[in-house]
């Protein structure tokens, strides 16, 4: 699918984006494995987290999909700490590192054996760093070359292991601390960098045996997860393609309801704010355990900056978008200790760097970041996702400050996280 973007002079209104995809793929597979259903509102739309639904319900826990004053309501029916069942087919991840790297935690523990598999992009994206702990806590897993998809599981009954990531990674840990549900005793995850802490409030608030101190993470096997109601927090990885386009777009006065403000996901705005972006914070409150709040952004030519170290573990979802800002800072932006860019859906050092070359903008790659120059514009282009959502929004942002329409091929990427972008981004658009 190809889009055409036009020109804007500003953005202007109210935007709700989608269900953050990060809780919606933990919220379906905790409450596939918890006593009774549960009910779960702003599940995220993208195919991705559809992907985690579809192989909870290959795995037998059922699930559907209703209507409840004008909401979009998800209703899982748990099947219980061991009520999994055997699939009949290969798992499908499709395009989800989630799906696949977490899920595997809860494979690991299942007494039959599962294949799971993904896309042409998730057969390329190396899976060694959930199989060195899981067989290490008695899974057997064999894979493609040792580390790719698909992965074949073979489950068994799980010791726990005092595990010391060499790598900072959430999806990592939450593959040993899903394990670690299953496991006979304290399984415990120690980080080198704090990462985003969402498994571990989704496992607290269903009843789990969990401890929580600075970057170590204590979770003791046995303890049965309850269904219950839960809410999922508007998506801040997709907010950050708006608040971006406000920045860059003169009068723009944007206003974005219900994100979730997680203080291991805000990084984003803490970066902006320190590049003289003037975002505000109208609204905050707190649902199962999860900060939800409503931000207001105006236009402002921000600073630019430096983004590396823990920084840029943090902040790794929004590198795209990030990318096109620092072209049009004051002093540019340079991005370092970024090496995971190149195992996304794309190598999005490369891609990032192709668009913008295209639309005539400088950049300079290295191996594990790059450096756009600030005070720069955008020339009309045809652009390309390359089959990478963060780059199709990302460069439709970069074609509202251009100087004509741009085109960008493989466009229905964006579907993967988030299906009404394009049309969101033209309501609001003027």
């Amino acid at each position: 699918m190809t889009e055409t973007v036009s020109p804007a002079r500003s953005l202007h209104g109210v935007v709700s984006v989608p269900g953050d995809k990060s809780i919606s793929h933990r919220y379906a597979m905790l409450a596939a494995i918890a006593q009774g259903d549960s009910t779960i509102y702003n599940f995220a739309t993208g195919a991705d987290c559809h992907s985690t639904l579809a192989c909870m319900g290959e795995l037998g826990a059922g699930h559907e999909f209703s209507e409840q004053d004008g909401r979009r309501v998800l209703t899982v029916h748990g099947r219980g700490p061991n009520g999994l069942t055997e699939p009949k087919r290969r798992l499908d991840a499709g395009n989800s590192g989630s799906t696949i790297r977490m899920l595997s935690g809860i494979l690991a523990a299942q007494p039959f054996t599962t294949t799971i598999c993904g896309d042409e992009s998730l057969a390329r994206r190396p899976m060694a760093r959930i199989i060195q702990p899981l067989s290490r806590m008695g899974a057997q897993i064999q894979a493609k070359d040792g580390q790719f998809p698909p992965l074949i599981i073979q489950g068994a009954e799980l010791h726990p292991i005092d595990y010391a990531m060499p790598v900072a990674s959430a999806q990592v840990k939450s593959a040993v601390l899903l394990a670690g549900l299953y496991a006979k005793g304290e399984t415990i995850v120690r980080e080198p960098t704090a990462t985003r802490d969402h498994t571990e409030i989704a496992l607290a608030e269903l009843g789990a045996d969990i401890s929580v101190e600075p970057r170590v993470v204590k979770i003791r096997g046995g303890a049965p997860l309850t269904g219950k109601t839960l809410i999922v927090p508007g998506d801040l990885s997709s907010a950050a393609f708006f608040l971006v386009a406000a920045l860059i777009l003169p009068e723009s006065d944007l206003i974005v309801s219900n994100v979730g403000l997680n203080p291991t996901r805000t990084a984003l705005l803490d970066f902006l704010r320190s590049a003289g972006a003037p975002i505000k914070v109208l609204h905050i409150e707190q649902i199962n355990g999860e900060l939800i709040g409503t931000l207001q952004v105006r236009a402002s030519r921000i600073d630019g900056g430096t983004i590396q170290g823990a920084t840029t573990a943090a902040l790794i979802d929004e590198i795209p978008a990030l990318a096109v800002l620092g072209a049009t800072s004051k002093n540019g932006l340079t991005v370092r200790d970024a090496s995971e860019l190149r195992v996304k859906e794309t190598d999005r050092i490369a891609t990032i760097a192709e668009n913008l070359r295209r639309m005539n903008v400088q950049i300079e790659t290295t191996a594990d970041g790059f450096n756009v120059p600030g005070g720069q514009q955008f020339r009309a282009a045809e652009l390309d996702s390359y089959g990478d959502h963060r780059i199709a929004m990302a460069f439709a942002v970069a074609a509202l400050a251009a100087d004509g329409r741009c085109t960008i091929q493989n466009a229905e990427a964006a579907c993967v996280s988030y299906p009404e972008f394009f049309a969101v981004l033209r309501s609001i658009a003027a």
